[in-house]
């Protein structure tokens, strides 16, 4: 085991440093094609001194602990520290790739993401999903969001809910 220190936060996400960490909780998921449901999840961000932030996130069914959903990716802060907003990088291993980009307002208590993405990129067996949105809002140690998607012939309609804690 090393005792050397980690790399330093690359200044342009200093703005963003508060969402460093694991973040955990619960949501409620729903969609006009599948039945409703609770899941739990852990989300972590972490960097390695570039101008990135690393993202995973990882869901457990509510009722039997199995898994249900996974993605990874990045946060990109746009202009000098973010003052043209933030895009994020998303792979979820049902074949569909989000870009997003966004507006990042920033509070006493963390801040609001806008994100969205037009085009989802998909593989040859991926479900068609057209659009999505995703608002992010960090008060403090609390992080909660919502998710909307564009999928199978609907329109763009909510689908995910949660509320998380830094751990």
């Amino acid at each position: 085991m090393s005792d050397l220190p980690g790399p330093q936060l690359h200044p342009a996400l200093e703005p963003f440093a508060f969402l460093l960490g694991t973040w955990r909780g619960s949501g409620e998921g729903s969609y006009p094609t599948i039945d409703t449901f609770g899941y739990n999840e852990e989300v972590t961000f972490g960097h390695v001194g570039k101008p990135f932030l690393a993202y995973s996130q990882k869901t457990k069914h509510a009722d039997t602990g199995l898994p249900l959903h996974a993605e990874t990716g990045y946060w990109r802060p746009i202009g000098e520290a973010g003052t043209d907003g933030i895009e994020v990088i998303l792979a979820h291993p049902t074949g569909i790739g989000e870009s997003l980009a966004g507006a990042f307002t920033a509070n006493d208590g963390g801040g609001v993401f806008d994100l969205r993405c037009e085009q989802p990129s998909l593989s040859a067996t991926a479900k068609s999903v057209t659009e999505t949105t995703r608002r992010f809002v960090i008060d403090g140690d609390v992080l909660s969001y919502d998710v909307a998607m564009a999928a199978v012939g609907l329109e763009l309609t909510h689908h995910l809910r949660a509320e998380l804690h830094r751990a």
